[in-house]
């Protein structure tokens, strides 16, 4: 009688199992076939003549900026200090008392979900048409979005203090004594922490302001770049590089009253607000006439007057996913240039200069740059998402990095980083990937302002035109855009040893 054939047990797949490592891999392939799968529906087309030669005279320019040639930079560096620190203390006011209400409130939630949805410069747009060209639409267009963001952050953060002190008080104990004498005094640290980041991006908003014609440094930096002045534009580079760089120094908390006082001089005047204009503004302009007249068969054809928004929906996301999958590619070639387990302490030293220059320049402006080296395309956007949003998620990579004992010994450089430091910092460098997939689509729909067809191109249009229900609609649409994304990027996280952060928020 004869034996059975056994029957062949299948072999696993290679990237088969359930391990945490093999889980992450899938996640990342998976984004970066997706992105090379449509990159061909993206238009990366190179539309200028030589840009290797324009490259060349804008590095002489960085390498030998015109310092004589700038006319009062002071001021200009003064205004962009006032709004930041004054748009942030706008923001921490507002967004404080949400935080209390946000675990408790849906309403509050939603709220500054779509608030905090809206990129700044689009906020500023908006309150042009009210305020003009003034320190009150700078200001206004810091603080609401940045309320919704501290409401949000801040809630977290209290969220994650320890219950034991709270439990050891009285019996009895208020709401308030809870939060003042346990909750607040325990979470204050991280607090301050966060808000100290907060208004280094509000500097970097501030300047972006420029770009709508606020007389901030991104006004003189956008116009010597359109113009070709690359010395003068060089040196006001360096000027905000070294206004980042030296932050901790003259941002110490000892200086801010003199800061806050010094501000509000350079912030005036303030306009003349029309109260029935702005009421105007708000209840008729903003929304569409057919709907405020409850006429349907009117809505439709509203609607139907409204540009194609298929092609600027796809490209806004489209660049979103290539910005987002770039960004992966850049930190993990960028990381260990900062790292201390890899080169020498002169290679470090340009590495982290690099990230610094890097993830300090807006987005906008690194888009702006390459838009005129390169012509209108998504190229340029795609290029200053991926270097800005890479660079900072490698900055915080390689500090996670620097913490961390190799256990192996005798590693050439590539093993220990294929083989020990990568497997550890992955899973927190896919958080912060996630993290950032939301920032990164707001700031795909801004891009728009500099000729590239996603939604941003026709809400600047639409404020153009005075069309104010129409970059109103485009708005909502590009809200509702990011918080979709936002809650998609929760539900892909990873939680396994997420790299900590005032950035990863």
């Amino acid at each position: 009688m004869s034996e059975a054939t056994p029957s062949r047990q299948p072999r696993p797949g290679l990237l088969a199992g359930a391990s945490t490592g093999l889980r992450l891999t899938r996640h990342s392939l998976v984004l970066i076939a997706l992105c090379v799968l449509l990159l061909p529906l993206a238009d990366l087309a190179i539309l200028t003549r030589d840009p290797w030669a324009e490259l060349g005279r804008m590095a002489r320019g960085m390498a030998w900026p015109a310092w004589g040639s700038l006319e009062s930079p002071v001021s200009a560096i003064g205004l962009t200090v006032a709004v930041a620190i004054w748009g942030t203390l706008a923001g921490v006011i507002l967004g404080f008392p949400l935080a209390l209400l946000f675990a408790r409130s849906r309403l509050v939630r939603a709220g500054c979900a779509f608030v905090r949805a809206i990129h700044e410069l689009f906020w500023a747009l908006l309150f042009l048409q009210v305020f003009g060209l003034s320190a009150l639409t700078a200001l206004m267009a810091l603080a609401i979005p940045y309320a919704g963001i501290f409401a949000k952050v801040y809630a977290e953060i209290l969220e994650q203090t320890p219950r034991a002190p709270r439990e050891a008080l009285p019996p009895g104990s208020g709401r308030l004594s809870r939060f003042l004498y346990t909750e607040l005094p325990l979470a204050w640290a991280q607090l301050a922490a966060y808000t100290r980041y907060r208004f280094e991006c509000a500097l970097r908003a501030s300047v972006l302001l420029g770009f709508v014609g606020l007389p901030t440094l991104g006004f003189h930096l956008e116009t010597a770049f359109r113009e070709g002045r690359y010395p003068e534009a060089g040196a006001l580079l360096w000027l905000f590089y070294l206004l980042i760089a030296t932050l901790p120094w003259w941002g110490h908390k000892r200086l801010v009253p003199m800061l806050l006082i010094g501000g509000a001089l350079l912030l005036g005047p303030w306009p003349e607000v029309d109260g029935g204009l702005l009421w105007r503004f708000v209840s008729d302009d903003l929304w569409p006439a057919p709907l405020l007249a409850g006429d349907p068969t009117g809505l439709l054809n509203w609607l139907a007057r409204i540009p194609d928004l298929g092609p600027a929906i796809g490209n806004t996301l489209l660049l979103g996913l290539m910005g987002t999958v770039g960004a992966l590619l850049v930190a993990l070639a960028l990381w260990p240039l900062a790292c201390r387990h890899f080169g020498n302490r002169g290679t470090r030293l340009a590495g982290h200069g690099l990230l610094v220059i890097l993830r300090s320049t807006p987005e906008l402006m690194l888009a702006f740059i390459f838009l005129l080296l390169l012509g209108p395309s998504l190229l340029p956007a795609w290029l200053a998402l991926s270097l800005h949003n890479g660079a900072l998620i490698a900055f915080l990579v390689a500090r996670h990095a620097d913490a961390l004992a190799p256990g192996m010994t005798g590693l050439s450089a590539s093993g220990r980083f294929a083989y020990e430091l990568l497997p550890r910092v992955y899973p927190g460098m896919l958080a912060l990937l996630y993290y950032r997939a939301e920032v990164i689509l707001r700031e795909t729909a801004i891009l728009g302002m500099l000729g590239v067809a996603t939604l941003g191109f026709y809400i600047e249009e639409g404020f153009d035109y005075l069309m104010f229900d129409v970059a109103f609609f485009l708005l909502l649409i590009t809200a509702t855009l990011n918080i979709a994304v936002d809650s998609l990027s929760r539900r892909l996280r990873p939680r396994e040893a997420p790299v900590e952060g005032s950035c990863t928020r």
